[in-house]
C-alpha cells in the first residue's frame, strides 16, 4: 500500500453519490489537488484534514511552509517532534490501524524520521507494529535512557500481540508432532493410542463379532514430560532481517515454554551471541540483538554445531538471506556434516509476511543440493514447518 492506496481507502466510510460526486471526491484525494488533478473538486472539513495528512507524507516535495499553488498538498513534516506527533495523531484519527502502520513505515523511510523516535512523546503516539519494533531495535544503541522504558513498552505490546496470535496454534501443532514421533509399537495397555491402532487394523475386522482384532498396537512413549527434541534457532541479525528477528524471538519463547523441546536461540552478524538464557522474555531477547553489520554464517553454524549433543533428535533452523561474509565452502561443509550426522536442517530466507527478500541465490542452490532447500516462510506456516522437521518428513514449502 502507498499514498494512493491510503487515499482511496479513506473514502470507504462514505456513501457513494449517484451523481458522481463521491467518485470525484475520491479521485481528488488520490491525485492530491493542484492544477493538474483535473477534478476541479475542493475539499473541506474532514476531507481537507485527511488530504493534509496524506500531503505531509506523499506530497510533491519540499518542506512544509514552502510556496505552492493554492490547494496543493504541503509535503513534509518539518524536523520537529511536535509537528510529527500532531501528524501521528491526525492519521490515527482519520485512517484505520492497518493504513496507519503503512503510513508510519513510509514516513520513517521517506522522510528520515527515525531519529525522532528516540523521543518518548513520539513513541507514545505511534501505532506499534513489527516494522516499528525493527526500527527501534536498530536505534537501540543510540537511544537515550529517558526513552528506553517507553521503547520497551512499545516492543512488549507488539510481542504480546504476536504471542497471543501464534502461541496456541504453535504449541498444539508441535505437541502433536512430538507425540507422533514418540509412538512405540509395543505399548503398555494405558499407553495405547486406540484411534491409530484401530485404523491400522481395520483389515482385521471380524463382522460376525463386530470387532477389530488388533495384530499391531500403536502407542505413545511413556516419557511425555522428558526432552524429546532439541531445536536451535540461528538468526541473522543484519538490518534486512528485522521482521524475521522479531518473529523468531517470539517463536523461540513459545518453543522454550514446551518442556519436551530444548530450545537454543543464537543471533549473529560477524559475531555470535547466545541469547538462550533470556528466552523466558522475548523482549529481553530483542533488546539483546543488534540489527545491522556484516554476516558470518559459517561462524554462527560452527557455534551451533558445537552445541549439538543428540544429532538425530536435533533441528537446526537457519534464518538468513544467505549473503555470506565468511568462508562459503566451510559453511556448506558444516551443513553437510550436520545433515550427515542426522540433524534436520531448515533454511528460511525470511520469517515474516513480506515474502522472500533479496537473497544469495548461489548459496540457496548449494544448500538445496545438500537437501536443505531455502525458502521464505510466513509466521502462520512456521508451526507446520517445525512439525514436519520434528517428524523428519518433507517440509511444507510454499
Amino acid at each position: 500500500m502507498n499514498g494512493t492506496d491510503a487515499a482511496a481507502g479513506a473514502g470507504e466510510q462514505y456513501t457513494v453519490d449517484p451523481a458522481g460526486g463521491e467518485r470525484l471526491r475520491r479521485w481528488r484525494m488520490v491525485l492530491g489537488g493542484g492544477e493538474a488533478d483535473g477534478t476541479g473538486r475542493a475539499l473541506t472539513g474532514r476531507d481537507a484534514a485527511m488530504d493534509a495528512a496524506l500531503g505531509a507524507l506523499y506530497g510533491g516535495g519540499g518542506e512544509a511552509g514552502s510556496r505552492r499553488p493554492s490547494g496543493a498538498r504541503s509535503a513534509g513534516l518539518g524536523g520537529s517532534a511536535p509537528n510529527v506527533a500532531r501528524w501521528l495523531g491526525d492519521i490515527r484519527t482519520y485512517f484505520p490501524s492497518s493504513v496507519v502502520q503503512v503510513m508510519q513505515r513510509d514516513a520513517i523511510e521517506r522522510l528520515g524520521l527515525a531519529a525522532l523516535l528516540l523521543e518518548p512523546e513520539m513513541l507514545e503516539a505511534v501505532e506499534p507494529d513489527v516494522h516499528l519494533v525493527g526500527t527501534l531495535l536498530s536505534l537501540n544503541k543510540a537511544m537515550p535512557e529517558t526513552t528506553k522504558e517507553t521503547a520497551r513498552a512499545v516492543v512488549r505490546k507488539v510481542v504480546e500481540q504476536l504471542e497471543k496470535k501464534l502461541a496456541t496454534r504453535t504449541r498444539a501443532t508441535l505437541t502433536g508432532a512430538l507425540d507422533r514421533s514418540a509412538r512405540i509399537s509395543r505399548p503398555r495397555h494405558h499407553d495405547i493410542d486406540w484411534n491409530r491402532t484401530i485404523r491400522a487394523n481395520l483389515k482385521n475386522y471380524l463382522p460376525e463379532y463386530r470387532t477389530v482384532v488388533p495384530e499391531r498396537l500403536i502407542g505413545y512413549g511413556r516419557a511425555a514430560q522428558s526432552v524429546k527434541k532439541e531445536v536451535i534457532l540461528c538468526i541473522d541479525q543484519s538490518g534486512s532481517m528485522a521482521a524475521s528477528v522479531v518473529y523468531a524471538s517470539v517463536f523461540g519463547a513459545v518453543l522454550a515454554s514446551m518442556r519436551s523441546i530444548a530450545t537454543r536461540l543464537v543471533v549473529f552478524d560477524t559475531a555470535v551471541v547466545d541469547l538462550t538464557d533470556q528466552l523466558d522474555d522475548p523482549v529481553d531477547v530483542l533488546f539483546g540483538t543488534q540489527l545491522g553489520g556484516g554476516t558470518d554464517i559459517n561462524r554462527a553454524l560452527a557455534y551451533c554445531q558445537s552445541k549439538i549433543t543428540r544429532p538425530a533428535d536435533t533441528v537446526v533452523v537457519l534464518i538468513s538471506d544467505l549473503y555470506e561474509g565468511g568462508i562459503r565452502n566451510e559453511m556448506l561443509k558444516r551443513v553437510a556434516a550436520m545433515k550427515g550426522a542426522g540433524v534436520e536442517f531448515v533454511t528460511l530466507l525470511a520469517l515474516s509476511d513480506e515474502g522472500a527478500p533479496a537473497y544469495d541465490r548461489e548459496h540457496a542452490a548449494a544448500l538445496a543440493a545438500l537437501g536443505a532447500p531455502a525458502f521464505a516462510c510466513t509466521p502462520d506456516l512456521f508451526p507446520e514447518v517445525m512439525a514436519a522437521a520434528l517428524e523428519k518428513r518433507p517440509l511444507p514449502t510454499p
